[in-house]
């Protein structure tokens, strides 16, 4: 069962003379264009609740000018909030003295920047270790620490350069690796891998998701690119002038769209990276192995389909049978074990669609998809594919096992 680390209770940051005033005015029913015009004050979070389960990469996006950097720096107020309350671990953050707030910052929550921000007159591990130097480690332990956090992104070999020698991505992972020394329980991503080429920041994410199996941070990703959130977030928040429009997993913002504006935000997204098996996958039609042809052939016939799943009495998968073989057989007098397909296609269930096309195309018989333990869960049939980038993921229901 997951746990709230951190939540968000109507967190409202605004700009300008008498922001407390406008607090107000917002409540009353003024809109972020009236108050500005009226009041002269600027909106840039309004309102904002979510909560943050332990462990999740949870990403907030939307475009400039949205909120979600100025959300983000009020989770360890870097920005302080003009109302509502950040709560960690149930205390709250606008209650905290200096002293208290330097603590949560030094042991609970880390930061990293779009910028590097890196001493250029510091070695890599100088860098890294200089968040614990400042905390008066001592330092055999802050050297431990930051060796221990260069080897998590992949930099074990490379403490002793000089930043400038490093690529735009290597400069990246000291950044984390300053971040992860301290062992944080959250850590803040503002817009991180955005200043990257589009290759290395794809090295970037991969990097950051076999990072998170490892450690099971809890991370908080800024991005305003959508094809990014969806391929590392958890969940996602949409954000749109400073309000929080939706939240959810990937699979639900692309097949469960709040509004017209999400819509319209999706809209170009190529779902077969995204979708995965589990969308596609309809109710397996199955039989055990002690059961004849001639029962299998029945069970066919009742529900029109031209196979059937064998399966263990723990539900694990042996093979397939079609119903021409089962026809042949039952005359021949065998058994099912005669007619069995042993090496039919099997796919995980998160298997992405675009790379099922191949897989689908050459296969003869339904996909199989199973758990780590070999256990059916389903089928995918060859149309359910090109359904569901079609926009028909929502209909599983259908328990018929044809090709076509």
């Amino acid at each position: 069962m997951t746990k709230e680390i951190l939540k968000v209770n109507q967190l409202s940051k605004l700009f300008g003379p008498g922001a407390d005033q406008g607090v107000e005015l917002l409540e009353k029913g003024y809109t972020k264009e009236r108050l500005a015009k009226e009041k002269g004050i600027m909106v840039g979070v309004n309102r904002v609740s979510l909560s943050i389960q332990e462990g999740e990469i949870f990403v907030i996006m939307g475009l400039s000018g949205s909120g979600k950097s100025t959300l983000v720096r009020m989770l360890n107020r870097l920005i302080e909030p003009t109302s509502g309350q950040v709560l960690i671990h149930g205390k709250d953050l606008r209650k905290m003295n200096k002293a208290q707030l330097r603590e949560v910052r030094r042991k609970t929550i880390s930061m990293v920047f779009q910028k590097f921000g890196l001493f250029p007159h510091r070695t890599v591990l100088e860098n890294v270790e200089y968040g614990l130097k400042v905390q008066k480690v001592p330092k055999a332990e802050r050297r431990e620490k930051a060796l221990r956090a260069l080897e998590l992104v992949g930099l074990q070999s490379w403490e002793n350069v000089m930043p400038d020698q490093l690529s735009g991505g290597m400069q990246q992972r000291v950044g984390l690796a300053r971040a992860l020394a301290n062992d944080p329980e959250i850590l803040l991503m503002d817009e991180a891998f955005s200043a990257l080429d589009p290759l290395i920041r794809r090295d970037m994410q991969d990097e950051l998701l076999e990072l998170q199996e490892k450690m099971k941070k809890t991370i908080v990703f800024i991005t305003h690119d959508l094809d990014e959130a969806l391929r590392i977030g958890d969940r996602i928040a949409l954000m749109k002038d400073g309000e929080l429009v939706q939240i959810g997993t990937p699979e639900e913002m692309l097949t469960q769209p709040a509004d017209r504006y999400v819509e319209r935000f999706i809209e170009d997204v190529d779902l077969s990276k995204v979708l995965t098996a589990s969308h596609v996958m309809r109710r397996p039609e199955t039989v055990t192995l002690d059961r004849g042809p001639r029962v299998a052939l029945q069970l066919m016939r009742e529900r029109g389909i031209s196979n059937l799943f064998v399966i263990d009495r723990a539900k694990r998968l042996l093979g397939v049978i079609t119903a021409e073989d089962a026809s042949q057989v039952h005359k021949a007098g065998g058994t099912l074990s005669d007619i069995l397909i042993k090496d039919g296609p099997r796919v995980s269930p998160d298997t992405l669609l675009n790379e099922l096309f191949e897989v689908t195309s050459s296969a003869k018989v339904p996909l199989a998809v199973v758990d780590d333990q070999d256990r059916l869960l389903g089928v995918i049939v060859r149309g359910a594919v090109l359904g569901a980038l079609a926009g028909e993921v929502e209909n599983k229901e259908v328990s018929g096992h044809e090709l076509t």
